[in-house]
């Protein structure tokens, strides 16, 4: 019995943990682009992502790999790593660390309503009242940021972060399809190959090439490729091939919380009056679109 509770409670163990490396990952990534070119982070987290699967290469061969997953698995990888960390990238050049992590709330959401469409899940007034509660305070959010050393252009951080959430969303649907019939960890292996080839042809930019190397930046580079792009990701692969892809996306609402602790601790960070109170509505916005009445119940009332 002790055992059977264990194995269920993996999945969600496993996927705390990676929000609390996704939440570090925000801090990490800023801190490296105080002292390296955004692109150079990148793929530099994904080349040493990709070097830590390749011993298990050949393994990934004999995964049952079929001509019919190809496309998805280009799609998935498409949407994340590839234009996820450009948008990302781009939003924390603009805006703060803690800002664009609030940001990352939008995902359930998001996901909710994406699998209505395309997994043709039920989607209740409530959860699309949420949503557009969760939008607004979103928007407060960048338009009420003031510009500082930190963050910028927070208005147009905010829309950058954003965009990655779609980008997240788009995986996150083709994660749960793909995992049926393919392992996690190979997928998560493939993101990472895929990543460091998309992300490759950066060295040919002459900002990028000239960008110096500091100890720093290194160490953060080394941390993000290895404990993120492997851990987190394969924590979360892993979490979201034994739960609902829904339930699984309602575990990013625990970001912000880890990245705004150590974007305070770390990069000294602070948010406005005004900011608290837009990520307070953004909050409000999750909760109210959690539907939690039982479906037998909402058949009965119907």
């Amino acid at each position: 019995m002790v055992s059977d509770g264990l194995q269920r409670m993996l999945p969600f163990m496993a996927l705390v943990l990676a929000m609390v490396l996704w939440g570090s990952s925000f801090v990490a990534m800023k801190y490296s682009f105080q002292e390296m070119h955004p692109l150079s982070v990148v793929l530099g987290r994904m080349v040493i992502a990709s070097l830590c699967f390749l011993p298990f290469f050949r393994s990934f061969a004999r995964m049952g790999l079929r001509r019919r997953h190809v496309l998805p698995i280009l799609a998935m990888c498409l949407c994340e790593p590839c234009c996820y960390f450009l948008f990302e990238s781009a939003a924390l050049t603009c805006t703060s660390a803690s800002q664009a992590a609030m940001i990352t709330t939008m995902l359930p959401l998001l996901v909710a309503l994406t699998a209505g469409f395309y997994l043709e899940e039920r989607i209740s007034s409530q959860t699309i009242f949420g949503f557009f509660i969760a939008a607004a305070g979103a928007l407060w959010l960048g338009l009420g940021g003031q510009g500082t050393s930190q963050a910028p252009h927070p208005a147009w951080g905010n829309f950058f972060e954003f965009m990655a959430m779609l980008c997240a969303t788009g995986y996150t649907i083709l994660m749960k399809r793909l995992s049926k019939e393919l392992h996690p960890f190979f997928l998560t292996g493939i993101q990472a190959f895929v990543g460091a080839l998309f992300f490759l042809p950066a060295l040919l930019l002459g900002k990028v090439q000239s960008a110096p190397l500091p100890a720093g930046g290194l160490c953060m580079v080394l941390y993000l490729g290895t404990v993120v792009s492997v851990g987190a990701y394969g924590l979360y692969n892993f979490g979201i091939s034994r739960i609902p892809a829904s339930q699984a996306a309602a575990f990013v609402n625990l970001i912000p919380v880890f990245s705004i602790v150590l974007g305070y601790l770390i990069l000294g960070e602070r948010l406005t009056f005004w900011q608290g109170m837009a990520c307070a509505l953004v909050f409000c916005g999750v909760l109210v679109s959690q539907d939690t009445v039982p479906e037998q119940k909402r058949g009965q009332a119907a």
